[in-house]
């Protein structure tokens, strides 16, 4: 069963709401997903929107974070706040018996969240120790500086996590102005499911929206890959070398070429042993235990990019076959015995993404976020199963750009 594409009257405001019925589960999931308003928001206070998503995680004022936690696990139920780079997110989770008790909880938090300063002092320190951990791990090293190149002068340059700097400049009342901002009743889209009836739960959802602030609908920006290509190598005590590479991919979110896209980010580097890259790195040449490469597709951003870790005496090796094997896949595309194994698995494997509840939720929120018809994912099954080897060929040629990698290297 599809999900059930809504609204409900928010203040003479028609909010969209996203309906799925569960008959069997009695299960209640909330999400009120605010867009535009993840990491994108954060400009020169790196981390300052995981801050303040964080400081929802804490509780009430009046509660405290344990008290406050208390009442939610005496109750199995489970409210989490999270973002992402173009979202925010406030989830709850329960049995359907504390449907009435998780909404009342949700009000209180937004009512009166613990926006103390002891509470700041205390996230701030724990992300800044996440961040200083980090520091050896070169895989989020590398990847991290990868950003710093391809999307420099952006607002994707700095990670969500934050820098260390930036976190401590971070004030109280940064975090409640941020909070402010997100939670803009305009830019929310409301995702229900479980064994609820629908006009009941938006009759009941209307105090909770009530808390939250008109501030007229944001858009999305459209951000670029920096067109200035270039390798940097960080030097660290390490017996394996950590490549990095990524590049710009034009093709905008709601492209009616994205279903070819998926099918060559699959064959070029996404389906692991089988992948050309795979193939060309590690079972040819035996260069890395694994080599990835694949596109992302967003709203705000679209781009390419992948990993791979090596030998510190083949680090140059392996980077040069990374762009050998990237120029002959545009140079040459795929052939017809990659695109039937990929046929065969992005066939096989779509039902299993929407195996549980929550996934099915997770997917009927991002084809409503994308535009597009609840019954896509068929349509674009049909498609790759229709798509023809010239076809593919042709949109992989006409793809170039991906050719202006740029790496991030951690070597010895």
């Amino acid at each position: 069963m599809a999900a059930t594409i809504d609204t409900v009257n928010i203040k003479d405001k028609q909010i969209p709401l996203i309906f799925e019925k569960s008959e069997t589960l009695p299960i209640f999931n909330l999400q009120l997903i605010f867009k535009n308003s993840g990491s994108m928001l954060d400009v020169n206070q790196s981390g300052l929107t995981t801050l303040t998503s964080k400081i929802l995680n804490e509780g009430t004022k009046k509660d405290g974070a344990i008290a406050f936690a208390t009442k939610l696990e005496n109750k199995a139920i489970s409210l989490h706040t999270s973002n992402g780079f173009e979202t925010f997110v406030i989830e709850i989770s329960c049995l359907m018996s504390e449907y009435e008790e998780s909404l009342k909880l949700l009000n209180q938090l937004l009512k009166d969240p613990n926006m103390t300063q002891d509470t700041l002092d205390k996230i701030k320190n724990l992300q800044i120790s996440k961040l200083k951990q980090k520091e050896n791990d070169f895989d989020d090293v590398a990847r991290k500086n990868l950003n710093k190149i391809i999307w420099k002068n952006t607002l994707l340059e700095n990670s969500s996590s934050g820098e260390v700097e930036s976190l401590k400049t971070i004030e109280l009342d940064d975090v409640k102005k941020q909070l402010g901002k997100v939670l803009n009743l305009d830019n929310l889209i409301i995702v229900v499911g479980g064994k609820i009836d629908l006009e009941t739960f938006k009759k009941d959802i209307i105090a909770t929206t009530k808390l939250l602030k008109s501030q007229g609908e944001t858009t999305t920006p459209k951000l670029q890959v920096s067109k200035k290509i270039a390798t940097k190598k960080i030097k660290k005590n390490t017996e394996q070398a950590y490549i990095y590479f990524g590049s710009d991919f034009a093709i905008d979110y709601n492209s009616s070429d994205v279903y070819k896209a998926k099918v060559a980010s699959f064959i070029l580097g996404g389906s692991g042993f089988g992948s050309r890259l795979m193939e060309e790195i590690r079972v040819k040449n035996g260069l890395a235990y694994s080599a990835y490469g694949y596109t992302s597709i967003n709203k705000s951003h679209s781009y390419f990019t992948g990993y791979l870790q090596t030998k510190i005496e083949n680090e140059e090796k392996a980077k040069n076959l990374v762009v050998k094997t990237i120029n002959d896949f545009t140079q040459n595309g795929a052939t017809l015995e990659e695109l039937e194994s990929a046929k065969k698995f992005l066939s096989g494997s779509e039902p299993l993404r929407t195996e549980t509840f929550s996934q099915r939720l997770g997917l009927a929120f991002n084809l409503f976020y994308k535009g597009l018809d609840q019954e896509y994912p068929k349509k674009e099954l049909q498609m790759i199963d229709n798509l023809s080897l010239d076809e593919l060929n042709n949109f992989i040629k006409s793809h170039k750009e991906i050719l202006n990698l740029s790496f991030s290297i951690v070597t010895k």
